[in-house]
């Protein structure tokens, strides 16, 4: 592919501290803006954007940090509650945090005492946490999943409700958006499992046919559609046809690192590689491009995000955090 699809970011927001991950909100929390919360070596900022796509008074993208979380550890993975609204009082910020002692974290805050907010501590995996995500519907429950061989379900008092036992270390883990009995669970050796939280049995799987599987998720604009990388290639599978894939291809020459579907359009979807000696490769795919549609490049790059209804991206690096457009 030719270098001069290679672009730096459309937009960029300056941070204080190395990025480790950044998630954009799936949800609508009430406000124009797009809650945005990025975690570094020490702290959590939560934060809301706007992009001129969205009011054309902007030049370019507008931040406005929120709240800063003190977490004094590194953050590992975010994610945010579907209870999170703006356009209430009192306002609700809730999100989970896996940092790198194996611990969650769960954080609610109002918003206006600058030094109050709760954080229960919830404890049990014994070894790196990969991913958590919310129930969607109610926000009621979290799972998360873990390269100690479990992804555990959580209540919001901190206790762990369930746990299923994997066959090697656990790497993504995807609620159904409307279905809150169903959760997919990808394992690293290239299996990926849907349980039925009811029977706590597994369902269906998937296999990817080649390792590592590294990130995995669920399109949530028509699920049966999965996608995932394995060693240096995208994988998509219809679960309705095979539990093999449907379609892959090779993306990224140092083994791809995460993938993601875009939460605007049911075709469109991102991986990046692992940060390699000169930069961190972003690449948009879009189904039936034979070519990526778009290539970012980041002199390092860290977790992956896309907006809520924007056909827009995100990662983070040191000290910045880095937005592509892709134009459809």
């Amino acid at each position: 592919m030719p270098d001069d699809n290679i672009r730096s970011a459309t937009y960029t927001v300056p941070c204080e501290d190395y990025v480790h991950v950044v998630e954009f909100s799936p949800f609508d929390c009430g406000s124009p803006a797009s809650l945005l919360a990025y975690g570094g070596n020490e702290y959590v900022v939560v934060g809301a954007c706007r992009f001129k796509e969205e009011d054309t008074e902007i030049e370019g993208v507008e931040f406005k940090s929120l709240r800063v979380f003190m977490h004094g550890v590194r953050v590992d993975a975010i994610a945010w509650s579907p209870e999170t609204r703006l356009d209430k009082l009192p306002q609700v910020i809730r999100f989970c945090t896996a940092a790198a002692d194996r611990k969650l974290r769960l954080w609610t805050s109002d918003l206006q005492n600058s030094h109050e907010c709760d954080m229960k501590v919830m404890e049990g995996h014994t070894s790196y946490i990969n991913q958590l995500v919310f129930e969607p519907t109610e926000g009621k429950q979290i799972a998360s999943i873990s390269d100690d061989h479990t992804c555990r379900l959580w209540d919001l008092n901190g206790n762990e409700t369930t746990s299923f036992t994997l066959r090697s270390p656990g790497v993504s883990v995807c609620w159904h958006p409307e279905d809150a009995f169903k959760l997919l669970v990808a394992e690293k050796k290239g299996t990926i499992r849907f349980y039925d939280l009811v029977t706590q049995h597994a369902i269906l799987s998937l296999d990817s046919g080649q390792v590592p599987l590294m990130s995995a998720d669920w399109c949530l604009t028509n699920t049966i559609k999965v996608g995932a990388v394995a060693a240096n290639d995208w994988v998509i599978w219809d679960i309705t046809r095979s539990s093999y894939p449907l379609e892959k291809r090779p993306a990224h020459v140092d083994r791809a690192r995460h993938f993601r579907w875009s939460r605007a359009q049911e075709n469109l979807f991102a991986t990046t590689g692992y940060p390699g000696k000169i930069s961190s490769q972003l690449l948009v795919h879009h189904l039936g491009h034979p070519q990526p549609v778009m290539i970012g490049s980041a002199s390092v790059g860290a977790g992956l995000s896309w907006h809520r209804t924007l056909p827009l991206c995100v990662i983070g690096g040191d000290r910045k955090l880095f937005f592509w457009m892709t134009e459809m």
